[in-house]
């Protein structure tokens, strides 16, 4: 019995990964400009960077994720080619926050069964992701782990590059009192909060495939509503002269809600309070809300509830900055303002993920 072989026997099918690999190479080489060098396949990607020569003082930036338990409802019925622009959004959209451009990324995805033809659409939504935030996708690693997975189980994470020039580096100290804090639409439930999602439905008895008339689908397509991207717009944003250099700081809303993403960048000792009545939160968040029999306010640090991004600007460049972002396809709205000085801080939230920042609250009542 060859070694192959006797790795089939015991449950890992090196074939189905070359499969996989070639099913995959179309998509993948779409990302590739001409500063990725190799192609695909190799044991290590490669760019060129020589171009941050002409950077007085680059600045590389990293992120890293996954998409969470949203990956069991793909799993549950049988959908996959949405996953994989929420990993590119949980990923790529961590870069921009503090001005980067994204260079490139790697993915990994652990399965307990190749299957070919499943792989590879997994990793063309990454790769389609990929090319809309103007990320090349350099490498990755599909691997398998019988016994510790299920035949149908997998997870994907990645890992992201970025390159920012050091004095339009974004983040709490741009940030002053009078700043406008701008709030951008989100798509949906993105990638987080998915544990409380399926809870609720597990609750009512609701299958993935039930149809859910208050969204006009079915539970699992809607929610599988990919993450919306906003990397290319907002870097289109900052590149914009005036407007970009009105940008002071940048939050991705993901794990931990609106109040605590907002809070970590803010300066220490500033407060912000935001308006729930200036938007109003999409009919997914509100069906679920029903479900659960609780009430909106009570997900504000679970999911996003429509706010996908804040972007906290000067204030006089507040209506420039809004009509920009939706010239740009990302809807948005002023939502609160930057106040600095001591006041009374029940209720807000601070040091979200250990940032000793800002202090954030929501007040008011949602608008119909």
């Amino acid at each position: 019995m060859t070694s192959n072989s006797s790795y089939a026997a015991a449950g890992v099918d090196t074939h189905a990964g070359d499969l996989a690999v070639e099913l995959m190479k179309e998509a993948v080489a779409k990302t590739h400009g001409p500063n990725v060098l190799g192609g695909v396949g190799g044991f290590a990607g490669l760019f060129d960077v020589s171009f941050v020569k002409d950077y007085a003082r680059p600045l590389l930036a990293t992120s890293t994720d996954g998409v969470g338990t949203k990956i069991a409802i793909a799993q549950a019925i049988d959908k996959h080619d949405t996953i994989g622009q929420d990993l590119v959004g949980m990923v790529v959209d961590d870069i921009v926050v503090v001005g980067a451009k994204p260079l490139f990324m790697t993915d990994y995805i652990a399965c307990g069964k190749v299957v070919p033809e499943r792989i590879a659409t997994i990793v063309a939504g990454i790769a389609r992701a990929c090319a809309d935030t103007g990320t090349a996708l350099v490498g990755g690693e599909t691997a398998e782990h019988p016994g510790l997975m299920g035949v149908d189980d997998y997870d994907v994470a990645g890992a992201a590059v970025g390159v920012v020039e050091a004095d339009r580096l974004l983040g709490a100290e741009r940030v002053g009192a009078g700043d406008s804090v701008i709030a951008i639409a989100s798509s949906g439930l993105h990638s987080n909060g998915f544990s409380l999602v399926r809870h609720i439905l597990q609750q009512g008895g609701i299958d993935f495939a039930d149809t859910a008339e208050d969204l006009g689908t079915t539970w699992g397509e809607a929610l599988l509503e990919p993450t919306r991207l906003y990397t290319r717009p907002l870097v289109r944003l900052l590149g914009h002269g005036r407007l970009g250099t009105a940008v002071h700081s940048l939050s991705h809303v993901t794990g931990g809600g609106i109040a605590a993403n907002l809070a970590r960048v803010l300066p220490r000792g500033s407060w912000v309070e935001l308006d729930r009545s200036t938007w109003s939160p999409a009919p997914v968040f509100r069906v679920l809300s029903d479900l659960a029999g609780t009430s909106l306010e009570s997900a504000e640090g679970t999911w996003n509830l429509g706010i996908g991004f804040f972007a906290v600007v000067a204030r006089d460049a507040t209506a420039d900055v809004i009509a920009e972002l939706d010239a740009l396809g990302l809807p948005s709205w002023q939502v609160g303002t930057v106040s600095i000085g001591d006041r009374d801080l029940a209720g807000f939230e601070q040091g979200a993920k250990g940032v000793d920042g800002g202090a954030v609250r929501l007040v008011g009542s949602y608008a119909d």
